[in-house]
């Protein structure tokens, strides 16, 4: 018989501070896990992500909360890590956008099943989403798949019987289902943050990649983004 996590109602999350990452904690929370949260400060661009990330940490009442170094900008080859422009003309379909970081995920997810083990966890959280997957190899369900399996064949926890449970509820859903799930929760918009380009005074820019699926997301789902934005989606 499999032997249970030290600790089965923990989950490990990986908090970035966005729109998904809230909906997967609060989700994890609803489910009855003590939700243990990891976010990375990688050198990213929108580093205002980070503030985020702590305050819906602190109003989702996180068991522990471990925002961890991590200089990505020495490898660079990212508009959120490098001298490069973000998009702001419009998402193109089927590429992988220049906003991609290198293997984010796969280290991101590596870290997370570090601190999971540490933790005594067996489960853990990503806010992957098929909008995301579409551009990101590192989002996509194969990947997810592929990397529980090295977690189980690499780590202590693994191969003693105990593999960890990867959880991506959001992963078929489009973004205006992740607006719904945001609503049902009882989550205010607006403690999270997409935009990888911040303007100068500190809000959320609305014309960047990330800022555009967004937005179109709530207005599908006919629901108000209490986000404030720069410029609209046509200036």
């Amino acid at each position: 018989m499999t032997d249970m996590p030290d600790n089965p109602k923990a989950a490990v999350i990986l908090l970035s501070g966005g729109l998904d990452s809230m909906v997967v904690a609060a989700l994890a929370r609803e489910q009855g896990y003590a939700v243990h949260a990891l976010s990375v400060d990688y050198g990213q661009r929108h580093r205002r992500e980070l503030q985020s990330a702590r305050d819906i940490g602190r109003r989702l009442g996180v068991t522990r909360h471990v925002e961890l170094p991590l200089d990505l900008r020495q490898f660079g080859g990212s508009a959120l890590t490098d001298d490069i422009a973000v998009p702001k003309s419009g998402v193109e379909d089927d590429a992988i956008p220049v906003t991609y970081v290198p293997a984010r995920n796969l280290v991101f997810l590596a870290l997370t099943t570090a601190f999971a083990e540490a933790s005594g966890a067996g489960d853990i959280f990503i806010g992957v989403n098929a909008l995301d997957y579409s551009g990101y190899p590192d989002c996509r369900p194969e990947f997810i798949a592929s990397f529980a399996e090295t977690a189980r064949l690499g780590t202590k926890q693994g191969v003693e019987g105990r593999p960890f449970t990867i959880h991506a509820p959001l992963q078929f859903m489009t973004k205006a289902d992740i607006a719904r799930e945001c609503h049902r929760l009882g989550l205010d918009p607006a403690w999270s943050w997409s935009c990888y380009d911040p303007a100068p005074e500190g809000i959320a820019c609305g014309v960047c990649d990330s800022c555009r699926l967004r937005r179109k997301g709530f207005a599908e789902a006919g629901l108000t983004d209490t986000t404030p934005y720069k410029q609209d989606m046509t200036g």
